[in-house]
């Protein structure tokens, strides 16, 4: 079971995990031991609820395929349990990242003092600038 927030909670039957071998330097260990994980999360068939789903086939993020499944890699380490651990935060980071509703904004309007003390500015700089031109008769 993967707990993303108190109320939503996705089992471990929907995420597809597979062991495969990690690329980069290691010498011998990375052709022999199988650490990296390949994270599968089918978002369509998955148990979210349905303003989740549409949230996140909505985000533009690469790990997000057309058939709307996200595919996530993770190889930092040298064991395979940090690495599954580690792709497990990872989709619980982007699932949670959707879960935030961000707060409107109340439009607001410009004191009448910072009006006054703008003007004033570009008053101060027309002179300046008008100063700079050359003289003439």
């Amino acid at each position: 079971m993967l707990q993303i927030t108190q109320h939503i909670i996705i089992p471990e039957s929907e995420i597809e995990m597979t062991a495969i071998r990690s690329q980069g330097a290691g010498g011998q260990n990375v052709n022999k031991v199988a650490s990296a994980i390949h994270l599968r999360f089918d978002i369509g068939a998955s148990s979210l609820p349905d303003r989740l789903k549409s949230a996140l086939l909505e985000l533009k993020d690469q790990r997000i395929t057309q058939e709307g499944v996200i595919v996530i890699k993770a190889q930092e380490h040298r064991s395979q349990e940090q690495n599954r651990e580690e792709a497990l935060k990872r989709l619980r980071d982007l699932i949670k990242s959707v879960t935030i509703v961000p707060r409107r904004r109340k439009p607001t309007k410009p004191t009448r003092s910072s009006q006054k003390k703008r003007l004033e500015s570009k008053t101060k700089r027309s002179q300046v600038k008008s100063l700079r031109k050359p003289v003439t008769d």
